[in-house]
């Protein structure tokens, strides 16, 4: 019997099944990981709520002391500013990209659409952040929605207010 190598294969190839949105319920990240990349989104900007913080102080003390404001609360403004826009224009890159802030793509998670599709930028500003924001500014509703919003991770579909609003879930990589 003569092989030849050109031939084609002759073997049975299955397909594999993929990410579908039955495989997502099981893919979804953990309460601890999302508390995580939370927390540390937080730390990464502290440094520049710090610089304005510092500048403020700086600011107020002297006014008060009957000085002129310094300068140097003028500089750290704008350094603080300059690294907000930093972190800004990374996160939004990275969500664009990959559906992750810097704290997700750490503890390798990421946000997706309930059906397992990307999730696009315009989504994560638009239905994820702006309408909590907005709720948030209402008087009185502003603290309930505070509260509500992350407490509803605990319900039985682990997801957050925000996650309702926009159609997404984060699931881990």
């Amino acid at each position: 019997m003569e092989s030849n190598p050109y031939a084609a294969p002759a073997a049975v190839v299955e397909d594999v099944g993929g990410n579908y949105a039955d495989d997502l319920e099981s893919r979804k990240a953990s309460r601890g990981k999302r508390l995580g990349a939370a927390i540390l989104d937080g730390l990464i900007n502290l440094p520049w709520l710090g610089l304005f913080v510092g500048a403020g102080v700086m600011y107020y003390n002297a006014v008060r002391q009957g000085f002129p404001a310094p300068h140097t609360a003028g500089m750290l403004i704008f350094l603080g500013f300059l690294l907000m826009l930093g972190v800004f224009v990374v996160n939004c890159v990275m969500v664009h990209q990959s559906g992750q802030t810097i704290g997700k793509r750490m503890l390798d998670i990421a946000i997706v659409r309930t059906d397992g599709s990307r999730m696009g930028l315009l989504r994560y500003i638009f239905l994820r952040v702006v309408p909590v924001v907005l709720l948030g500014m209402i008087p009185l509703v502003g603290r309930f929605v505070g509260l509500i919003d992350p407490l509803l991770i605990f319900g039985k579909e682990r997801r957050c207010l925000h996650d309702l609003i926009a159609d997404t879930i984060v699931v881990d990589l």
